[in-house]
Parts: C-alpha cells; structure tokens; sequence
C-alpha cells in the first residue's frame, strides 16, 4: 500500500488531538493545583502555588497553540496545499526516512501503517533543506555538529 500526504495528515490530526487532551488535562490539574488549599504558602518563602501557577499558565499556553494547529490542520484542504510535502529520503545504502513537510506539527512522529513519518517544519534543518527540491536531488542537512547527506526518493 502506498502512503500519501492525504494518510499522513490524517494520522497528524489524531496526534494533535491526543496531545491536546492531554496538555488540557495537565493544565487544568496545574490550576487546580495552584489553588488548592493545601498550596497556602506556610510562610513567605513557600512558593508552591506561585510555580503551580506558573506551571498551569506555560501548560495553557501549550494547549492553545496545540488547538490553533489542529484548527489548521482540520481546515487545510490537503491536495491543494503546496507547503505539504511527503518526502522520501535515503541516507546511504539503507536508510530511508518519510518526511511530511509541514506549517504545523514539528516534531511529531506519526504511524501510518505500521510505516513511522517525521513531520517538519520549513524553519527546521531539515525541512528548510527540503524545501522547494524534488526526487534526485540531494540535499545537506547540519545536524549537531555534523552534516549528513541526503538524497531525495520521492516527493508527493
């Protein structure tokens, strides 16, 4: 069975939703936390509810971010977005690498039939390298201190 962007962008909703439930979950237990009564401070050096809050406002933030992606993710019309990109690469002889170029999602790794793709982002390395090139192109990519080497398979 062949994977297109179509699967990919599928499978990176479902993960934009888990992770949203979960952020959610994290920051409302954050809030709850910085306001419960056992998060009094005993004296003025006890900072518990100060760093809960801090904690369930950075968690927040994380959710809304997360929500605005799964927005544009849900809304984007997939064959019609060019900046979406299913690239297969090869390093050596023997390792290949699914690559979805993406606006959102950077980071993620999916699972579309048992086959792993890593979602980029065209401010990442990788991604900017990626970008605008098509099958038989090579690219370089600096990663930690190094450069590998990578040649381009396919693109959809």
């Amino acid at each position: 069975m062949t994977i297109t962007k179509v699967d990919v962008v599928a499978a990176l909703r479902s993960s934009l939703a888990r992770d949203l439930g979960a952020v959610d979950a994290a920051a409302h237990a954050a809030r709850e936390a910085s306001t419960h009564e056992e998060a009094k401070p005993e004296n003025d050096k006890d900072t518990r509810a100060i760093e809960a809050g801090y904690l369930a406002g950075a968690q927040a933030a994380r959710a809304a971010e997360l929500k605005r992606q799964l927005q544009e993710v849900e809304r984007v019309d997939v064959r019609a977005f060019l900046l979406l990109s299913l690239t297969e690469v090869v390093q050596g002889k023997d390792s290949r690498l699914l690559v979805l170029l993406s606006p959102w999602g950077g980071g993620q790794k999916v699972s579309v039939d048992g086959v792993n793709v890593q979602i980029v982002t065209p401010q990442s390395p990788l991604g900017a390298a990626l970008k605008g090139k098509s099958a038989g192109d090579d690219v370089e990519v600096p990663v930690a201190g190094r450069v590998r080497c990578l040649s381009i398979v396919s693109v959809e």
